[in-house]
């Protein structure tokens, strides 16, 4: 099997690629804290909705965290 020459990188090069990545991870960070913030205000949006509607959804979580003991727990999203 013949041996290949692994490319040496200098440190300059390295450390400019690990900045870059790091530059970029950042910003997408940026923008995942963006997303969740909006997901969150929507969600917010629709539980203020269920309340004026007459729905309590913390009183349904425990009425149901009751009967389920003993039980496999549920996600929320299987509750809705």
């Amino acid at each position: 099997m013949a041996r290949v020459k692994k490319e040496e990188v200098s440190k300059d090069e390295q450390i400019g690629f690990h900045k870059g990545a790091l530059s970029t991870l950042a910003k997408e960070r940026e923008e995942m804290l963006k997303i969740l913030q909006i997901v969150e205000q929507l969600m917010q949006m629709h539980i203020k909705a269920l309340k004026e509607l007459g729905i309590d959804l913390a009183k349904e979580a425990k009425e149901i965290t009751e009967k389920g003991k003993g039980k496999s727990e549920k996600k929320i999203e299987d509750l809705i």
